[in-house]
C-alpha cells in the first residue's frame, strides 16, 4: 500500500469508527427517550448549548410547550431536563463533528492528489449522503412534535438505515484502499450471502419498528409469546396487512423470527463455505459468532424489559454483524 493510500485508509478507518459511535449514541438517545428534548433545529447555531440559568429555562419552557412534556413529563424538574437535553445535544454535535472530520481532510486530501479520480466523485456522494441524514434525523424528530409524543417509527427505520448504509458504504471503499484479497466463490455461496443480507435488511427494519413502536416492552417471554407461539393481539388490527407494520406484537413476532431464520440460514452458508479458501470460512464462522451473540442480547433485551445497557449493545452487536456481511460481500468474487 502507498503511503498516500495508507493516509486515506486511516482517515476513512477513523470515519467509519466515528459513523459507529454516532450509530450506538442514536440508540441511547432513543432508549433514554432524549430525542424530543430539543424542539428545533439549527444546523448552525444549534452548535452551542444553552449558557447560563436564563437560556437554560429558556430551552425548557419551549420543550414544554409540546405533548411529550405535556402528556408524559409533566412536573419534569429543569435538572431531569438537561439529562435528557445532552444526549440529544450531544448526538446531534456527533453529527456535525463527523461532517468536519470527514469533509475538511477530504479537501485537503483531494488537494494533495492523494485521492484516485475515480474514488472522488463516490466520496462527494458520501459526504451528501451525510447531510441527507441530518435532515431525516430532524424530520423524524418533527413526528414526535405533534399529539402523540412518540417520533414515526417509520422515520426512525429510514434514520437507522440510512446511517448503516452509509457506514456500510465507506468500509466498502476502506477495504478496496486496503486491497483486501478477493476469492472466487461458487453461486451457490453468493446465493446464501444474498438471502443473509436481504434477511438481515429485514431485522434491522423490524428492530427499528419495534423499537419505534416500544413493542420490546410487551410479551416479555421467549420462544412463546406468553403462551403462545403468537400473540392473539398480532392479527387484531383491520385491514390485516396493517398488523405487519402498525402493530407491535406483530412486529416483535416477525423481529424475533426472522433472527432465527436469519441464523439458520447462515449456517447453511457457512456448512456450504468449508470446502472454499479457509479465509472465506473464517469470515462465515465470525459471522455466526457475532450472531450468535446478537440473538442471545435479543433474546436478554426481551426478557429483562428492554435495560438502556442491553439494548444498546444489541444495537452495537447488529452494527458489527452488518460489517461482517459486507466484508463477505466484498471479498466473494464469483466464478465467471
Amino acid at each position: 500500500m502507498s503511503k498516500a493510500d495508507r493516509a486515506v485508509a486511516y482517515w476513512l478507518a477513523s470515519v467509519c469508527v466515528v459513523v459507529f459511535c454516532m450509530i450506538v449514541i442514536g440508540g441511547v438517545t432513543r432508549l433514554t427517550h432524549s430525542g424530543l428534548s430539543m424542539v428545533d433545529w439549527k444546523p448552525i447555531l444549534g452548535a452551542i448549548p444553552p449558557i447560563g440559568e436564563d437560556a437554560w429555562q429558556d430551552a425548557f419552557d419551549a420543550y414544554k410547550q409540546y405533548p411529550e412534556y405535556q402528556k408524559v413529563n409533566k412536573g419534569m424538574e429543569l435538572s431531569e431536563f438537561k439529562f435528557i437535553y445532552y444526549w440529544e445535544y450531544g448526538h446531534r454535535l456527533l453529527g456535525r463533528i463527523i461532517g468536519l472530520i470527514f469533509f475538511v481532510p477530504l479537501l485537503v486530501l483531494i488537494s494533495l492528489k492523494m485521492i484516485s479520480r475515480k474514488l472522488v466523485p463516490k466520496l462527494f456522494v458520501a459526504f451528501i449522503l451525510g447531510g441527507l441524514q441530518g435532515l431525516l434525523g430532524w424530520y423524524m424528530v418533527k413526528s414526535g412534535l405533534v399529539d402523540i409524543p412518540r417520533v414515526s417509527h417509520f422515520r426512525l427505520a429510514a434514520h437507522l438505515l440510512l446511517a448503516m448504509f452509509l457506514l456500510a458504504y465507506l468500509f466498502w471503499f476502506l477495504l478496496d484502499i486496503c486491497q483486501v484479497d478477493k476469492e472466487s466463490v461458487s453461486n451457490q455461496i453468493r446465493r446464501w450471502l444474498v438471502i443473509v443480507t436481504v434477511l438481515f435488511g429485514v431485522q434491522v427494519t423490524y428492530g427499528a419498528f419495534v423499537a419505534g413502536l416500544r413493542a420490546g416492552l410487551g410479551f416479555n417471554t421467549f420462544p412463546l409469546m406468553n403462551g403462545s407461539f403468537m400473540a392473539e393481539a398480532a392479527t387484531m388490527m383491520s385491514p390485516v396487512w396493517l398488523n405487519f407494520t402498525e402493530n407491535g406484537a406483530m412486529v416483535q413476532f416477525i423481529h424475533r423470527w426472522v433472527a432465527v431464520l436469519l441464523f439458520f440460514v447462515s449456517i447453511a452458508g457457512f456448512i456450504t463455505a468449508k470446502n472454499n479458501s479457509p479465509r472465506l470460512f473464517a469470515g462465515w464462522l465470525v459471522l455466526l459468532v457475532v450472531l450468535a451473540a446478537q440473538f442471545g442480547l435479543g433474546v436478554a433485551t426481551l426478557l429483562f424489559y428492554v435495560p438502556i445497557s442491553l439494548a444498546s449493545i444489541h444495537q452495537a452487536v447488529a452494527v458489527v454483524v452488518m460489517l461482517v456481511i459486507v466484508y463477505l460481500l466484498y471479498i466473494s468474487k464469483p466464478i465467471r
